[in-house]
């Protein structure tokens, strides 16, 4: 918001002795941003529309701090999540635990690396 804000009076200042093709790209690359936003607010509309439809997606916003969007990705993402034996594994899966190493049935959690 503050580039869109500032940019077009930096363009404008005659005194500020930017060349007239790199006003030109600032003027462009705005116009640009300006198409991104508008994109990214109809891919918003979008998905809140399939987040109402969805009973999933509604249970899972319910939980404090998730929203329609975190709730629709999880359920994209997720899918059938009684293919996981509990939550730890889905935390695992996630990466919100140590990474898990497991076989026979016997769990194996590992260490979390240095770059998490």
């Amino acid at each position: 918001g503050h580039i869109v804000n500032q940019a077009p009076g930096l363009i404008e200042d005659v005194r500020n002795e930017l060349p007239g093709s790199f006003r030109l790209l600032i003027q462009r690359l705005l116009d640009h941003l300006k198409a991104l936003d508008k994109q990214v607010s109809e891919l918003e509309t979008q998905i809140l529309a399939w987040h109402r439809q969805s009973e999933l997606s509604k249970k899972l916003e319910q939980i404090p701090g998730i929203g329609p969007i975190t709730a629709s990705a999880l359920v994209a993402s997720l899918g059938n999540a009684k293919n996981f034996d509990g939550g730890r594994q889905v935390a695992a899966w996630l990466g919100l635990v140590p990474r898990q190493h497991s076989s026979g049935g016997k769990q194996n959690l590992l260490g979390i690396s240095k770059r998490g």
